[in-house]
């Protein structure tokens, strides 16, 4: 031990990693945008109430603030909303939450709506310069007791022109983009019961000269190949990411063919939760920078399309997303195990890395910095699961001989989603207190391939469990945990195999549940349109498979919950419904067993006010240390814990 480092039991560490810290000094980062010189972002702030602003930073300026408050450039379209502004000629065309109303925003002047009142959201718009209007997805709410109808349509820049629908009659439309000319169109489509990383079609049309879409062709796609991202390059030759062969790959339409640009056992895609996503960006119709996931992390190449050519790109980071390009600068979100998600500009001819943006905005010493093993490890069917494991980690302390450490073990959302290997100020919150974290990849994750991601068709909530229970059996056999206190937490589709795991697996003392599913009958029945199917890949189609549903419902099972699992809950969650969380919590408690809720009056799902992230992370910390009865190194708010 080094002389310097105090002796304290795992979990009672002290750490300057607070969750003031992280609640405060911590921001979210997401859609960069080059217009001209200047290069445009959005901060997700907790401190202004989790407000989206869209940001400017121009050649030897400072960054500035472009949407002034109370406006929040953040859509609602599929409800996890993305592509909520677009930008040219410095002029802004954005989404506000509260109204759901398109703004227009010209330098040196007021906002003002371009879209009229009332039921209808916006979002992944693309400016048509040649008729004056933005092209962008409609999701029309406005006949009660019907599900949303989706559109592609054209708005005209100055609202004076009524709106003109371009594309209809599919379920989910994405992705329009204007070929450079001005005279096609692309787009991407989808049926229920597909997500669109299952299946997706790409289409393309003839924009006539009244603005009114012509003759249109299917290019790509079906049930059972999902595409990503299309896009013109400056030639005016249309390309995509496809998942044909079991691996996203990028491709290119060329004489009524598709072209295979690479073919790397690698993904090039991200799951299209939200709009907006970019995995490669255009320097020259043949010269192209891309980012691609190869067993979890994110790597960086150019591409030389003319000889089909790929050559990596040195870079510190893990997790690169939102790749744009302009001459020979690409920009990009970027983050690794040592630097915390920034905004990056990278000069491609000089490889000088220049971070324009942070989301955290204290810096930490490494001292308290633990790095993420990646590891494989057996899991049911005699396959691998992979996740990144973290070690405790504190310059200042060291537990006592003989001692090992609690783990938590994270179950990510989604569940089509991934763990990220980029720095995690919430993660390190717990190992410099002395509690190691495995972030699972389990099976239907992605960045590993479609038959990875596939694992979990028809096993939600089997596959997911037995992946977070094995890689916990698998550290504390190894010897790196201790076996009698380990923990699961998750938020939202993670917080169902948290209490999937709690119920049907003996394997955890603890959990922690943030706004997860506990009923998938209720979630199923209630939840909104883009989710309203996802469950039929997942489970089963309901209602005729009702009893599957039953059977993987924790709310069903009560009797087979033996230990204690705190809740966590925002009562304007439109996508898990509040009363999920109470059903278990009072389940629970009159089980005996030592429970407790935390609500937050206007959350939604996830949380995004400083003070109610700030209040989680401490009363989930004040519920384990109760627990598993160690003293944190910290005063913190009690939580009333039933049963305790």
């Amino acid at each position: 031990m080094d002389v310097m480092q105090k002796l304290a039991p795992y979990g009672s560490w002290k750490s300057p990693i607070t969750s003031d810290m992280i609640a405060s000094e911590t921001i979210g980062l997401e859609e960069v945008a080059y217009d001209g010189q200047d290069i445009y972002w959005i901060e997700s702030r907790p401190t202004e109430g989790g407000r989206y602003v869209i940001v400017r930073k121009s050649p030897g300026k400072e960054v500035e603030d472009i949407t002034p408050a109370p406006l929040n450039a953040r859509t609602r379209v599929h409800e996890y909303g993305g592509g909520a502004y677009t930008v040219f000629a410095r002029t802004l065309i954005f989404s506000n939450f509260a109204d759901q109303r398109l703004y227009r925003l010209d330098q040196g002047s007021a906002p003002c709506p371009i879209t009229p009142a009332g039921g209808r959201r916006y979002a992944d718009g693309v400016i048509d310069a040649r008729c004056s209007r933005i092209i962008c997805v409609c999701e029309d709410h406005r006949l009660p007791g019907r599900e949303a109808l989706n559109t592609i349509v054209a708005i005209d820049l100055d609202g004076e022109v009524e709106m003109q629908v371009l594309a209809k009659g599919y379920d989910f439309y994405s992705s329009p983009r204007i070929s450079p000319d001005g005279r096609r169109l692309a787009w991407l489509a989808w049926n229920h019961p597909q997500m669109p990383w299952d299946g997706t079609e790409l289409w393309t049309g003839e924009l006539e000269k009244d603005g009114s879409l012509g003759a249109v062709e299917r290019v790509a796609g079906g049930s059972e190949e999902s595409i990503f991202q299309p896009q013109w390059s400056p030639d005016g030759v249309l390309h995509f990411v496809s998942d044909r062969t079991g691996w996203s790959n990028l491709y290119c339409w060329q004489d009524g063919h598709a072209l295979a640009l690479t073919d790397i056992q690698a993904e090039l895609s991200r799951p299209q939760w939200r709009f907006g996503f970019s995995t490669y960006a255009f320097l020259t119709p043949d010269r192209i920078i891309c980012t691609y996931a190869q067993d979890g992390i994110w790597k960086l190449a150019r591409l030389d399309a003319s000889c089909l050519k790929i050559d990596p790109i040195k870079t510190p980071f893990t997790e690169i997303s939102y790749l744009e390009a302009c001459r020979d600068h690409a920009l990009f979100i970027a983050g690794s195990p040592d630097l915390a998600t920034s905004v990056v500009k990278l000069d491609l001819s000089s490889g000088e890395i220049e971070v324009l943006r942070r989301s955290g905005r204290v810096d930490v010493d490494r001292g308290y910095i633990s790095r993420p093993e990646a590891i494989d490890y057996p899991t049911g069917g005699g396959l691998l699961a992979h996740a990144f494991f973290y070690r405790p980690k504190n310059a200042d302390f060291q537990a006592p001989p003989g001692e090992r450490p609690p783990l938590l073990v994270i179950s990510h959302g989604g569940p089509t989603g991934a763990a990220s290997s980029a720095l995690n100020l919430m993660i390190q919150h717990w190992t410099s207190r002395g509690i190691a974290v495995l972030d699972v990849n389990y099976g239907g994750s992605t960045g590993y391939g479609r038959a990875y991601r596939e694992r979990l068709k028809g096993k939600w909530g089997i596959v997911d469990v037995d992946d977070c229970a094995n890689g916990a059996a698998f550290l504390a056999e190894r010897g790196d945990v201790d076996s009698e206190r380990l923990i699961i937490r998750g938020g939202s589709a993670g917080g169902y195999t948290t209490l999937a795991a709690l119920a049907f697996r003996r394997t955890f003392q603890a959990g922690a549940s943030y706004y997860g599913v506990s009923d998938l009958e209720v979630l199923a029945r209630e939840t909104h349109k883009f989710e309203s199917r996802y469950l039929d890949g997942l489970v089963g189609p309901y209602p005729e498979r009702r009893d599957i549903y039953r059977d993987r419902s924790p709310i069903h099972f009560p009797e087979k919950l033996s230990c204690p699992v705190i809740f966590f809950q925002g009562t304007e969650d439109r996508i898990v419904p509040p009363n999920q969380a109470r059903m278990m919590f009072d389940a629970l408690r009159a089980r005996g067993l030592p429970t407790a809720l935390v609500e937050f009056e206007g959350e939604q799902h996830g949380f995004r006010r400083a003070e109610n992230i700030k209040r989680a992370l401490d009363a989930e910390l004040y519920f384990y240390s109760r627990v598993f009865r160690f003293q944190t190194a910290d005063s913190i708010e009690p939580v009333p814990i039933e049963n305790y």
